[in-house]
């Protein structure tokens, strides 16, 4: 009779929170409010700057991770607004900071709070590079991968009752658990310190669906999408070092993500014809 009780809920839980992936379908589970989603980012995000060393905006370095963000974002807003997901930017705070690190790793997290670190600089080389490491990160956002990776372990620990579907997650988003939960999603560890891409469990699947967002987004924001085939297979030849590793941890493999890539190369170069025509 339990695990009776128990299969209904997850089927009412998933009935209630099933939301479509943008420009994917993918049908996923999102439970946690976005107002709660955004509230624990802004602190967390903040707590992080805080106590991290950021590179000055007046930098050539971190002029080009604003700049790069802001045609990124405004791609986003663009494809969102014009599709019927305008919903899932609401509340989002863009902010872009470049801070000094020699992690090669970079990451977004909801509502638009992006952190690149200098460490990846010499992989991505150029602009387009950067777009390419940055759509993706957004793509992250976008998708609410996080959002998706809290529900499920939210429903994993029985920290969902059947009555809250009515009325959403309410204080149970703000409860030490949950914080834990948000840690775990978004790879923090510790009150402050971040460790994206380490650890992260960022699913193949989400990894995939990020570099199929981040290519569109790119050829959106003006980037040649060839250029993230460059990229990626930068990254993969360093990647016998530690460093690129470190980015591409619990990743698709390089052949499988390049080989995804190429194939989407047809679909991302009409949205880059469309950049370029109204550029």
């Amino acid at each position: 009779m339990k695990k009776a009780m128990i299969v209904m809920l997850l089927s009412a839980l998933a009935v209630a929170g099933c939301e479509k992936v943008p420009l994917t379908g993918r049908k996923q589970l999102i439970l946690v409010p976005n107002n709660d989603m955004l509230a624990m980012s802004f602190t967390q995000y903040k707590q992080f700057l805080d106590t991290s060393r950021v590179v000055s905006t007046s930098s050539g370095d971190a002029e080009m991770v604003t700049r790069v963000g802001n045609r990124v974002r405004q791609a986003v807003e663009q494809y969102m607004n014009a599709n019927g997901f305008s919903k899932r930017l609401e509340g989002f705070q863009w902010e872009y900071h470049l801070v000094q690190s020699g992690q090669v790793n970079a990451w977004c997290m909801p509502g638009g709070k992006i952190v690149v670190y200098s460490g990846i600089l010499p992989y991505t080389q150029n602009e387009a590079g950067l777009a390419t490491v940055m759509a993706h990160e957004v793509s992250h956002a976008i998708a609410e991968h996080g959002n998706e990776r809290m529900s499920e372990g939210l429903v994993a620990n029985g920290l969902l009752q059947a009555g809250q579907l009515a009325t959403g997650i309410g204080t149970s988003a703000r409860s030490p658990q949950t914080q834990a939960l948000f840690q775990q999603a978004f790879g923090v560890v510790g009150p402050l310190a971040y460790q994206f891409g380490v650890g992260l469990p960022h699913s193949r699947r989400q990894e995939s669906e990020a570099d199929h967002l981040g290519l569109i987004f790119m050829s959106m924001a003006g980037y040649d999408p060839n250029e993230a085939i460059t990229f990626w297979t930068r990254m993969a030849k360093a990647g016998g070092g530690k460093a690129p590793a470190e980015f591409m941890s619990d990743h698709p493999s390089d052949q499988r993500r390049i080989s995804d890539l190429q194939k989407l190369l047809p679909e991302a170069q009409k949205f880059y014809s469309g950049s370029r025509r109204n550029s």
